[in-house]
């Protein structure tokens, strides 16, 4: 029990104290234990017009250097399963201001090439209405040459990708039938959003394989993913292009949506959303998450009572090619034989901008990219770690066995961990 007169110091000191041993002694090099209850009471807070989703909290007893110094912040024992015993994490590029490495990040496995893209629509890229973002890419065997440096800037070669013709506006990406699968968020009024397949060798050729819904133009794509078992193609549409001032206004609202490619059928499977951006499916597919960037309106500004949460169905099932009985770890949602989803669950909110990009590790466990880099929470929504890199991660993904690439806007990191990613491919 915590005397009633004791200071803030003096409790610090009591809950360090009670930590659990196997923690505290395991911990790797770059990796410190944040103990929630150092600051579950704090002797002062600020409004909300000082402190907000873009503040980055510096928990009693640390600092922003301390938390940046060590980067892989332990929140929960299972993370340390998670980290391995010598977790890494490396700056290999950097921007000063152009937000060259923002999305659509992808390991091609053939090739050990991660890919990703430019913002588009940002200020300092000029990106947008009057050109379209690029896509880039970098070898996985130069980042992991100097994986021993904290900073590697300059070491590691960061190519364009051409593609032809041109992915308007790129922003997610995924493995699709040997190819890479981006979804563009369009051009001006007649330039749509769409769906283009990519080969990840040059020449780059690219393909449209979907540009409306029933003759109608998609407001801006989001993020892709395929699903593990009947390897159709689920993305998301929002508003970011007309928030950043390269898209008309919306024609459709946000909603997600399902493709099946060899017949052509488009269907939408979720809405009640404000903004629904990153999508991914737990490794057997019985699970999918989906975030909602509601609080974020682009160039009209934030409004912090929006959504900056993750939304999990849970448990479906499949019924003549079909989805089934989702469940949610709150609001839960059904997936009705027409593929639609409805009684949506919140899986988590995030404490630190919003979940943008997400992906699961082959166990299961879930991770989004937010205000101060990545975040991870175990299938029960509960935070179990972060890997720190004190800035708005919008997106990140595994490599194969123990690595990550990780996009925080005008700087690149190359993280190596003990996790794996869950790999989908789309051949058939």
């Amino acid at each position: 029990m915590i005397p009633k007169s004791s200071s803030l110091p003096t409790v610090l000191a009591l809950c360090q104290s009670l930590l659990t041993p196997v923690i505290a002694g395991s911990l790797p090099e770059q990796a410190q234990l944040i103990d929630q209850r150092v600051f579950n009471v704090l002797d002062s807070t600020r409004p909300p017009t000082e402190f907000n989703s873009t503040s980055l909290f510096v928990p009693p007893g640390s600092t922003a250097d301390s938390l940046t110094q060590q980067p892989f912040h332990v929140y929960d024992e299972e993370f340390l399963k998670i980290i391995g015993d010598t977790p890494t994490l490396t700056r290999i590029g950097h921007s000063p201001k152009d937000p060259l490495f923002h999305e659509a990040v992808v390991w091609v496995k053939e090739t050990d090439e991660v890919f990703f893209v430019q913002n588009a629509g940002a200020k300092n890229a000029g990106t947008g209405l009057k050109k379209s973002a690029i896509i880039e890419k970098i070898s996985l065997a130069q980042a992991a040459a100097v994986s021993d440096k904290t900073d590697a800037v300059g070491l590691v070669n960061i190519t364009t990708v051409p593609s032809s013709p041109v992915v308007l506006n790129p922003n997610g990406a995924t493995n699709y039938r040997g190819q890479l699968i981006f979804t563009s968020e369009g051009q001006g009024d007649d330039k749509p959003p769409g769906l283009s397949v990519v080969n990840p060798n040059s020449p780059y050729n690219s393909t449209v394989i979907l540009n409306n819904y029933f003759g109608r133009q998609f407001n801006s794509l989001n993020d892709v993913a395929i699903h593990p078992k009947n390897k159709e193609i689920y993305f998301t549409d929002t508003i970011y292009g007309y928030v950043q001032d390269f898209r008309p206004a919306p024609g459709l609202q946000d909603q997600v949506y399902r493709f099946n490619p060899d017949t052509g059928a488009v269907t939408v499977v979720a809405d009640e959303f404000d903004h629904p951006n990153g999508l991914t499916f737990s490794p057997e597919g019985d699970y999918a998450y989906i975030t909602d960037t509601g609080i974020s309106s682009g160039f009209f500004g934030l409004n912090f009572t929006r959504p900056a949460s993750v939304y999990a169905p849970i448990g479906y099932s499949f019924s003549h090619g079909t989805l089934a009985n989702y469940q949610f770890f709150s609001y839960r949602y059904d997936v009705k034989e027409d593929g639609t989803f409805e009684n949506r669950k919140l899986f988590a909110f995030v404490n630190s901008g919003a979940p943008d990009g997400i992906h699961c590790d082959s166990w299961g466990n879930v991770y989004a990219g937010c205000g101060d880099g990545v975040q991870v929470w175990n299938p029960s929504g509960k935070l179990i770690g972060k890997i720190h890199v004190g800035a708005t991660s919008a997106n990140f993904n595994f490599a194969g066995q123990g690595r990550m690439v990780i996009c925080a806007e005008t700087d690149l990191y190359y993280a190596t961990l003990a996790a794996a990613g869950n790999y989908v491919d789309s051949e058939m």
